[in-house]
């Protein structure tokens, strides 16, 4: 009997020093190399660690921890100088020979203006986010997913506008990515919950494995190929036939609409948010109010003028904002030791 209870007390030791040893098993220090120490970085692995404790109060299990990001600006480069999206409809329509643009009333002014914006530095009109969507709605109408995959692939790949060293595909926040696996690790399900049409963000975060039925984004109608004006209700499909783009805006998936679009698609109320601008309140809100689980919201600040183009007293201004409104604020200057990657500088627009 004492054999017994001597080998099992062997055994439970052996695989404490395991556990405690094993190389293969990152610390979160370690996932988190591209970090200073810092209060948001703290706050939350201090989070992930006590919701994942089953001894905690604040324990809780693996299906209900859903994590929400938005894209740009929270781990995809947003000021260079705008966003991939307006970036790549002022190229479709300004600069793509083979468009043929059927609407330029809608299409070529939102084209324009975004132009204007980044080469002159005219401020975009009200609400153009909305104009954005409507244009851009017209804009790949008829493409079928596949061709606009490569579409926005083909355009990604041309070097960013005011750096050396990367393309638009690769303009990922890098220590934002490590955040990705660090949830993952710790059992979080993680969601793409962007303002941006939803087949950007999937074609852009196919790079780093974020996986198409996770991502939330700005949506239009699509139909099949050979559907023409039937409502779908009233058609069926057949088994050679595609989808396709159609002109018809469904949503633009911001403030609100994200909040309602993550009740639809996802259909729990997240624990966890990040973001960077007032079109995440909202998501954010969403998060905070959770009453089943304890919760936290992140909003990251482009405070960096040096290794990115950024506007540090307007950013400094909202980082004392979201931490009035309750949210953990991480700084790209003060808390990132590099942005986009040691290969990568940032220098002048250049415009051809």
């Amino acid at each position: 009997m004492k054999n017994k209870l001597l080998v099992k007390v062997v055994v439970i030791l052996l695989a404490g020093v395991f556990c405690a040893c094993n190389p293969d098993e990152p610390t979160a220090k370690e996932y988190f190399s591209l970090w200073n120490e810092c209060e948001a970085l703290t706050a939350l692995q201090t989070y992930v660690q006590d919701v994942t404790n089953p001894k905690s109060a604040n324990f809780i299990p693996e299906s209900d921890r859903i994590a929400t990001f938005d894209m740009d600006g929270t781990f995809v480069g947003e000021l260079y100088p705008t966003y991939f999206e307006y970036n790549l409809l002022e190229y479709r329509a300004l600069d793509d020979v083979n468009y043929r643009d059927t609407c330029p009333e809608t299409v070529r002014v939102a084209a324009q203006a975004i132009r204007d914006f980044v080469r002159k530095g005219t401020k975009l009109p009200d609400h153009f986010d909305m104009q954005h969507a409507y244009a851009a709605a017209k804009a790949y109408a008829g493409m079928t997913l596949a061709e606009f995959d490569t579409y926005v692939k083909q355009y990604a790949k041309t070097s960013a506008n005011g750096f050396t060293g990367m393309t638009y595909g690769e303009s990922f926040y890098k220590p934002m990515l490590e955040v990705f696996d660090y949830l993952e690790a710790n059992g979080f399900t993680y969601y793409v919950v962007s303002g941006s049409d939803r087949f950007i963000c999937r074609s852009l975060t196919e790079a780093i494995g974020i996986a198409p039925n996770r991502v939330i984004g700005m949506d239009v109608r699509l139909k099949s190929s050979e559907q023409g004006t039937e409502v779908g209700v009233d058609y069926t499909m057949g088994k050679e036939e595609y989808l396709i783009r159609t002109d018809e805006l469904i949503i633009k998936n911001l403030k609100t609409n994200k909040v309602l679009q993550i009740t639809q698609e996802i259909g729990k109320v997240p624990v966890l948010s990040f973001g960077n601008s007032g079109g995440d309140c909202a998501m954010h809100n969403y998060c905070l109010g959770n009453k089943q689980y304890k919760t936290a919201a992140f909003m990251l600040i482009a405070d960096d003028e040096e290794r990115d183009h950024a506007n540090r007293e307007k950013a400094l201004t909202l980082g004392e904002q979201w931490k009035e409104n309750g949210y953990y604020v991480i700084s790209m200057h003060d808390d990132f030791k590099t942005i986009y990657g040691t290969n990568v500088e940032k220098n002048d627009f250049v415009f051809e």
